[in-house]
């Protein structure tokens, strides 16, 4: 007969999370909504690896893949994350979708469309409800959120 229960075996794959973080030591996640996006983004990884703090990047949409969002944002703390900084133009809806499925400070980077001039992003990402923070920086402002991310980390 096997020992291993529902509860073991989550504690088994808790202790497996943890052991990889301590491997990888990752403490920012940058998601962005398209892969579009990645050129407005990487100032933020670029900062982040000239202050030797360890980032993963991934693209993710909030209307297209919200599966893989919700997996993201609720195994990050789990993972060994402290910050997610989230990116996306138009409806913006990723940095706030981010901040309703995590405790972990959410920045996000409003990133200039076609239309608006941003300021439908920015606005998405402000306009939030109680208790539900998202932190936002200016309009393609991807560098400043590496800024705040390791300024949160290292207060």
């Amino acid at each position: 007969m096997s020992d291993i229960t529902p509860e073991t075996q989550t504690e088994a794959q808790i202790e497996q999370i943890e052991q990889e973080f301590e491997e990888s030591g990752t403490l920012v996640g940058i998601i962005m909504g398209s892969k579009n996006d990645m050129e407005k983004m990487l100032p933020a990884q670029k900062y982040l690896d000239e202050q030797g703090i360890k980032s993963e990047i991934h693209v993710m949409s909030a209307h297209r893949d919200p599966d893989k969002v919700h997996e993201f944002c609720t195994t990050a703390r789990a993972r060994g994350l402290k910050v997610i900084i989230a990116g996306a133009g138009m409806s913006a809806a990723l940095p706030g979708v981010a901040a309703a499925q995590t405790d972990l400070p959410v920045i996000g980077v409003p990133i200039l469309g076609k239309s608006l001039g941003g300021l439908d992003a920015l606005l998405s990402a402000v306009q939030m409800p109680p208790g539900i923070p998202v932190a936002c920086v200016a309009i393609d402002g991807a560098k400043n959120a590496g800024v705040l991310a390791a300024r949160i980390i290292n207060a």
